[in-house]
């Protein structure tokens, strides 16, 4: 699923492109994508309509449009938003196509159908359900570690849990959930509430630098993810410890293990990364 970096970086390459443009058309192929409204009312709304900037807030992709609209992009787990050129073939699974004013195209492409397009007014964006609940930005103001502090003293749940749950943190995912708790060698499953003073400093600057740096190399592809021009990250070849079970630690050698934790795959070194 593409996480806080991939959308940044779609967000980065999109709005270069489409800052200005107006929405000529669109076309439907597969309206369940569209969570609302309606498909019809979904086309005739975006028709005619200027985008004049993309923001991002979590996963969610933001492209505000002229008319107090907001097109709200959640990429899911294989969702993909491409500008291309309308003598390109669009990809298989492609079920929405914007048309835009320089005689190119938007298209948003799903192989498993999770993803979801959502057009709101402005006034209405903090009520979407899903949204409405994020926390902080890991890269903003509102993350600290005195947050940080604060909020794990009062959890009783595994770090790793924690990490994934939008509404703790917005925009941490798998892959960086497991990066920076590796750069701070704690267990994914160690206890919230019990890591000391230093342990949450050294997890909060992990959290912002392995976003950084995510983001400075256009995202992680391992599997789905394209930035807005389809083209691939570079993040994949930094990777620590996501997708290198079996592999040596690059800090001490060990073999990096993989375990489930609550349904996701995790991957940690054993050595560097001890329970207690």
């Amino acid at each position: 699923m593409p996480e806080l970096p991939e959308v940044e970086t779609i967000k980065n390459s999109l709005g270069e492109k489409l800052i200005g443009l107006t929405i000529t058309g669109a076309a439907v192929a597969m309206p369940k994508v569209i969570r609302e409204p309606a498909a019809e009312e979904f086309i005739a709304r975006v028709t005619d309509q200027q985008v004049t900037r993309l923001s991002r807030r979590g996963k969610y992709l933001l492209l505000h449009l002229s008319g107090d609209e907001i097109l709200m992009v959640h990429l899911r787990m294989t969702g993909r938003l491409v500008n291309d050129r309308p003598e390109t073939p669009p990809p298989r699974h492609t079920h929405v196509v914007f048309h835009l004013s320089d005689g190119s195209e938007l298209r948003f492409a799903d192989m498993r159908q999770f993803g979801r397009l959502l057009l709101v007014r402005d006034g209405q964006l903090e009520q979407v359900k899903g949204f409405k609940d994020l926390g902080p930005e890991p890269l903003g103001d509102d993350f600290s570690r005195e947050f940080l502090r604060r909020e794990l003293k009062r959890k009783r749940v595994r770090l790793k849990s924690l990490l994934l749950d939008q509404t703790f943190i917005a925009g941490l995912g798998n892959i960086y959930a497991d990066e920076a708790l590796h750069r701070s060698h704690l267990h994914p499953e160690r206890i919230a509430r019990t890591l000391t003073t230093r342990e949450i400093a050294t997890l909060y600057h992990s959290i912002v630098e392995v976003l950084q740096e995510a983001i400075a190399n256009r995202g992680t592809s391992v599997r789905d993810y394209v930035d807005g021009d389809g083209h691939k990250g570079g993040f994949q070849e930094l990777l620590r410890v996501y997708n290198r079970e079996g592999q040596p630690c690059y800090y001490c050698g060990a073999a990096i293990i993989r375990v489930k934790i609550g349904g996701r795959s995790s991957y940690f070194c054993p050595a560097c990364q001890k329970e207690t």
